[in-house]
């Protein structure tokens, strides 16, 4: 292709804030409930129509009506080589208008940032990737090896219908890959002006979703009682919700920790490191919730009058175990709730951790380090879930790495599931070069 015929697209960092846009402005909101949940499929289907624009064949399947995947696999230059998947959820969580500053699926340009439901969580990323992919199509770039990218529904609500799905149904379009980037790393931490640390995942917490579920003897709510399935829920919600489970420092965290330490110039007590984590400010909470199991009350669920008192009463609880932690987990909740409280587990997948060592790991440190000769790279343990719980379930190692410059004054951990949800332009594009550079050396 011509340098003429080149000049008539858009960069790949102008690009990424269309694609971007675009996605934002699709709801796809994921309630958990698959006759509420939205625009999954229409989201999959322009990002499949953005591929095969550039001569990318992607596949769409559908899990349930709505809930579409998209796969597809670029050639690299060396089929020798295990293949590189590349993997981001299309689906949001839901967004209350009147709590945001915009509509959250205006997809809005303001103040630098582009604001919409999914900004960070994860369309970015998606976008990100779908810009790279199309300008190495217009110009000929081949990676060192095939890469498979795959465009997920349902991560909000444990994969279900998106990662797990494919993994346990369509296998074999995994064939061969042997390594995966997906969300949430690979962000940055700003130091001084000099120095920046970028967060790259190598570990995750469990998911062991469940509900407890208390039984009475129902009644008239104008009588004594004594056998309250509410209050005796209440109780055991409450003891939750107030427990404070040990501190454990993993292989990551010890890691991630001794290089604070070293950076910031503090004493970091591996016994005792919540003294020094408060000293990291936006990203504290994150860090935070890695160096414990942590159970959080989300839901109650009880009665049917106001004056009767029912037989039957149910909290959901959020709980995240450490690697090789959900077992004594259980333990400890059952320890909390009594012999009288049923457990039930709603979603149990299992927590993650690799190494921080390698030629991926080196290639994605490079590049950090080419578009930004301020970078630290360091390991960090994600307190939540991603899709890598399925597609590592095929014996890929799992990363997270969707990178990004921040503004130093940026709450970026608040903006996960938090209103006003929004990515920098910049951002973006730095996360577009340092993508390019990646995908073209790892």
């Amino acid at each position: 292709m011509t340098s003429d015929a080149l000049s008539a697209f858009p960069a790949p960092t102008d690009e990424v804030v269309d694609l971007c846009r675009d996605l934002l402005r699709i709801d796809t909101t994921n309630t958990g409930d698959n006759a509420t949940s939205a625009g999954e499929r229409r989201a999959a289907e322009y990002v499949a129509e953005k591929l095969a624009e550039v001569g990318v064949e992607p596949v769409l399947h559908e899990s349930a009506p709505g809930r579409a995947n998209v796969i597809a696999r670029i050639p690299g230059t060396d089929p020798s080589r295990g293949a590189l998947l590349v993997h981001g959820h299309l689906d949001v969580v839901p967004a209350d208008p009147d709590e945001w500053s915009v509509d959250p699926f205006s997809g809005e340009l303001r103040d630098g940032y582009l604001w919409g439901r999914g900004a960070i969580d994860m369309k970015d990323f998606d976008a990100m990737v779908l810009a790279v992919v199309r300008h190495w199509q217009r110009t000929g770039v081949r990676p060192p090896r095939d890469i498979v990218l795959a465009y997920t529904a349902d991560e909000e609500a444990g994969s279900e219908y998106g990662a797990h799905f494919l993994a346990t149904r369509h296998r074999d379009l995994f064939d061969g890959c042997t390594e995966g980037i997906g969300e949430v790393g690979g962000f940055s931490y700003t130091v001084d002006e000099s120095q920046r640390l970028y967060l790259i995942e190598t570990a995750q917490k469990g998911i062991d979703w469940l509900r407890l579920h208390a039984k009475g003897r129902p009644g008239h709510g104008s009588m004594v009682h004594g056998d309250n399935a509410v209050t005796a829920l209440a109780e055991a919600v409450a003891r939750i919700g107030a427990h404070r489970f040990p501190v454990v420092v993993t292989d990551t965290v010890r890691a991630f920790l001794e290089e604070v330490g070293e950076v910031l110039g503090i004493e970091v007590d591996p016994d005792d490191p919540e003294i020094a984590i408060a000293k990291l400010g936006p990203i504290a909470n994150i860090i935070g919730a890695t160096i414990r199991n942590t159970a959080n009350p989300t839901r109650l669920d009880a009665g049917y009058k106001d004056n009767v008192i029912p037989g039957r009463a149910s909290a959901t609880i959020d709980c995240r175990s450490l690697p090789g932690q959900s077992e004594l987990l259980e333990r400890q909740l059952r320890e909390l709730v009594g012999p009288d409280i049923d457990i039930e587990y709603i979603q149990r997948q299992p927590a993650l951790e690799t190494t921080f060592d390698g030629d991926l790991v080196e290639a994605m440190s490079a590049a950090l380090r080419a578009e930004d000769p301020g970078a630290r790279p360091v390991p960090y343990m994600l307190s939540g879930g991603t899709d890598a719980k399925a597609f590592s379930q095929l014996g890929i190692r799992c990363f997270g790495f969707a990178p990004l410059r921040l503004p130093a004054d940026l709450n970026f951990s608040a903006l996960f599931h938090g209103i006003d949800e929004r990515v920098p332009v910049d951002g973006l594009q730095f996360g577009v070069r340092v993508l390019d550079r990646f995908l073209r050396t790892c």
